[in-house]
C-alpha cells in the first residue's frame, strides 16, 4: 500500500499533483494507492479558536478525492487520542500496524504527529525503523499552492486566482429561505440563502456574477445570474449578512430548495448608493457586466 496523508481541504491543484505522485509511485511497485484523511480539521481539535473555513465540506471533499482515480481513501476521526499521537507512533500504530502501509509519500515540509520539531529526514529514519519507505514528493512546477492562499483570495474577493490555485471554479451551496423581498420591488426577485455548511469559505462582499444549480441534481437545470453578498448599506440591513441571487430568464417559486453556486467573476465590491432608485440602476449594471461575462 502506497499513501500519502493529510486533510486535502479543496483538493486544489498542489493536493492534486501529490496524488497524481502516490498513483504513479504505486504503478511503479505494482500497489494500491491510498490516501489517508482526517474527518475534520486537526486545528478544529486542538486550538478551535483557529480552525480555519473551509473550503469543501466533507461530502464535497470525498467526491473530489475519488474522482482522482485514487485505489483506496480511509478516513480517520481525528480526536485528541489521535492528535497526542507522535509521528513515531503514528507511523507505528496507524500507517503499518492498522493499514499496512509499505510506502508514504510526502512533501519536504510535511508534518504529521504531535509536534516535537522533526523533519523530514527524521520520518525517513523512523520508516527505515518501521518498515516503511518514506518518499519524498515535488511540489507542483513554478508555484507554491495552499488551501491558506486560496482563503486569502476568496477573503479578498479574488475568485479568478482561487479558481487558478483550486483547478475550477469556487463552490458555495445554501438553502432558499424567506427574506424582505426587496429585491422583486426593485425589480430584481432574488433567491435568499442561508449556508448549507456553517463552516464553509464564504467570498468577500461584494457582486458576483455566478452559475446556479440545483444542489445534487446533476443533469437538472443550470441558470446564469448574479449574486450580492453584504450588509446590504443601502436599505440599512443592519451588521447581518444577507446572501442573494438573482437568476437571469427563471420566473418560478425556489423557496426550501439547495442552490450550488459557481463563482464565475467578482462584478464589484460592496457599496452603499443614495436612493433605492441609484441602486437598481448599479444592479442593472450589474446585469449586463454579467450577462456580458458568460457570453
Amino acid at each position: 500500500m502506497i499513501c500519502t496523508i493529510g486533510f486535502f481541504d479543496g483538493v486544489h491543484r498542489g493536493h492534486q499533483c501529490l496524488i497524481q505522485q502516490v498513483k504513479d509511485e504505486a504503478r511503479r511497485r505494482d500497489a494500491h494507492s491510498l490516501l489517508i484523511t482526517f474527518d475534520r480539521h486537526p486545528r478544529s481539535v486542538f486550538a478551535p479558536e483557529s480552525a480555519p473555513s473551509l473550503l469543501t465540506s466533507a461530502g464535497e471533499k470525498m467526491g473530489l478525492l475519488q474522482a482522482t482515480g485514487v485505489d483506496d481513501i480511509y478516513v480517520l476521526p481525528f480526536d485528541r487520542e489521535m492528535a497526542a499521537l507522535t509521528a513515531h507512533e503514528f507511523m507505528a500504530e496507524v500507517l503499518k500496524g492498522q493499514l499496512g502501509v509499505g510506502a508514504l509519500v510526502i512533501g519536504y515540509d510535511h508534518h504529521f504527529g504531535r509536534p516535537q520539531g522533526e523533519h523530514f529526514e527524521d520520518y525517513c529514519a523512523y520508516g527505515r525503523e518501521i518498515g516503511i519507505d518514506v518518499v519524498l514528493a515535488h511540489e507542483l512546477e513554478g508555484e507554491h499552492v495552499s488551501s491558506s492562499a486560496i482563503r486569502r483570495a476568496l477573503k479578498k474577493g479574488d475568485v479568478a486566482q482561487a479558481a487558478h490555485l483550486l483547478g475550477r471554479p469556487y463552490t458555495w451551496t445554501g438553502r432558499v429561505v424567506h427574506g424582505h423581498a426587496i429585491g422583486r420591488l426593485l425589480g430584481f426577485p432574488t433567491a435568499n440563502l442561508e449556508a448549507a455548511e456553517p463552516m464553509k469559505l464564504l467570498p468577500a462582499k461584494g457582486a458576483y456574477a455566478v452559475e446556479v444549480t440545483e444542489a445534487d441534481e446533476k443533469d437538472g437545470p443550470k441558470w446564469q445570474g448574479m449574486l450580492n453578498i453584504g450588509h446590504r448599506p443601502t436599505l440599512d440591513n443592519g451588521a447581518d449578512t444577507s446572501i442573494e441571487t438573482h437568476l437571469f430568464n427563471f420566473d418560478g417559486d425556489l423557496y426550501g430548495r439547495t442552490l450550488t453556486l459557481t463563482f464565475a467573476a467578482r462584478l464589484r465590491a460592496e457599496q452603499r448608493f443614495d436612493s433605492e432608485e441609484a441602486l437598481a440602476a448599479q444592479l442593472q449594471r450589474d446585469k449586463l457586466l454579467a450577462e456580458s461575462l458568460f457570453r
